[in-house]
């Protein structure tokens, strides 16, 4: 198992990765020129709204694995959830610099209950990252206290950004061209 020791630098790191990961989304997402990627980045949504779900089947796992005291089982799992969520990025980022965002076609109290869902997954999604980044470090670090303190924020926190993904993805899958 990878172990880290507990530096100002890697407080560092975390600080900057929580940062430049929103920043560095938001500026791609508003290139003023969609990159020339391919049709095949047309199906990336439907990659990515699987992803979403697996990811929060594998923080599922991981919470029943450790209240059984299966160490091993919840690393595993969370080890699962951190990959996915970088692949997520890697996805959602692909698809967003090569395609126009998609328009939700519902109207009234569907539309705003969608655009709630949507609001509260991205605000979150940004604030995850920190917290993530922080209980993956407490973690490697083997400051189980710390760890626990952090887990209890983000972990209900990325298990709704991923499960209010896959909300949102099936409300707006109708309108994928």
């Amino acid at each position: 198992m990878l172990k880290l020791t507990k530096s100002p630098q890697n407080n560092l790191i975390i600080n900057v990765i929580s940062i430049a990961i929103p920043l560095a989304v938001a500026g791609l997402l508003s290139l003023p020129t969609k990159l020339p990627l391919g049709d095949w980045t047309k199906m990336l949504p439907h990659f990515i709204g699987v992803i979403n779900s697996t990811t929060a089947l594998s923080l599922l796992v991981g919470l029943i694995a450790i209240k059984r005291k299966n160490i091993g089982g919840h690393r595993k799992a969370m080890g699962a959830a951190v990959l996915q969520g970088a692949v997520f990025l890697v996805l959602y980022i692909l698809y967003h610099v090569a395609n126009e965002s998609t328009k939700f076609g519902g109207e009234g109290l569907i539309k705003g209950i969608y655009l709630f869902l949507l609001a509260s997954h991205i605000f979150l999604s940004i604030g995850v990252v920190r917290l993530v980044l922080l209980a993956l470090y407490h973690a490697l670090t083997g400051d189980i206290d710390a760890h626990k303190k952090t887990v209890k924020w983000a972990y209900p926190i990325w298990l709704y950004v991923s499960i209010s993904g896959v909300i949102v993805y099936l409300m707006i899958s109708p309108y994928y061209v």
